[in-house]
């Protein structure tokens, strides 16, 4: 049996103040997708990788795939949707009969240890059906509710409960086929859409496990994560 990498690429990344989809925009002269799509191919976990592409842009990025050495597994390209769920959605229809796990992977994670990978792939083999990789939460959180021009708190979360979730998120196929499946009416709007798959996993009343995540795996959202994930990789490659 084998496990298939959904690598979901097709955001606009309007936060990042670029011209061009966030999963485009280059960290030392490749591409996040790329750097992202390298680290899944070296844990040695995963067998092949599906990435959503944003619209009209399968061609670049399939391209982009193929001529990477370093990307030695197979890879497909295939367009994404509104929402990071029907972008899911539309790489897990790719998913072939063999694929028994499925991992899904934001290209905005672009330096995801491959043991990180590894970690994720051997729990979900070990028997959980849904696995999260989390850290722990180490601000002090407030619950609010809107009152007037603040807000107001209502409660503080004790935070040793908490974890931060990151990617790449693994599953049994079946177990994700079916929390998608179920929640399909939510995939076409924003304001819907499950943020994460083990979202809608935790819909069906099905367990979802965490195990640790790790720091390098920080999601790029503005322009400081950029400057902040340049300064990793100069310091992990010095």
């Amino acid at each position: 049996m084998t496990t298939l990498a959904i690598l979901t690429a097709a955001g606009s990344g309007t936060r990042l103040g670029r011209d061009l989809p966030k999963a485009l925009v280059e960290l030392h002269g490749f591409p996040l997708v790329l750097h992202a799509a390298r680290r899944l191919a070296a844990s040695g976990a995963v067998d092949s990788i599906v990435v959503t592409a944003p619209d009209g842009l399968v061609g670049v990025m399939a391209d982009l795939m193929a001529g990477d050495p370093h990307v030695g597994i197979p890879v497909r390209v295939t367009d994404g949707g509104p929402t990071r769920q029907a972008s899911v959605a539309a790489g897990l229809a790719l998913a072939r009969s063999e694929d028994d796990v499925v991992l899904v992977h934001d290209a905005a994670r672009p330096l995801v240890p491959p043991e990180l990978v590894q970690r994720v792939v051997s729990a979900v083999r070990s028997g959980h059906g849904a696995v999260v990789p989390g850290l722990p939460v180490t601000d002090t959180v407030k619950q609010v509710r809107p009152d007037g021009d603040a807000e107001l708190v209502t409660g503080t979360p004790d935070r040793s409960m908490l974890r931060a979730v990151q990617t790449p998120q693994g599953f049994a196929r079946a177990l994700l086929v079916r929390a998608h499946h179920t929640g399909a009416e939510r995939a076409a709007a924003e304001h819907l859409a499950a943020t994460d798959d083990a979202g809608l996993v935790e819909a069906l009343g099905e367990p979802v496990h965490i195990v640790p995540g790790d720091a390098a795996a920080f999601k790029i959202t503005t322009e400081r994560d950029l400057w902040l994930a340049s300064l990793v990789l100069q310091e992990t490659t010095a």
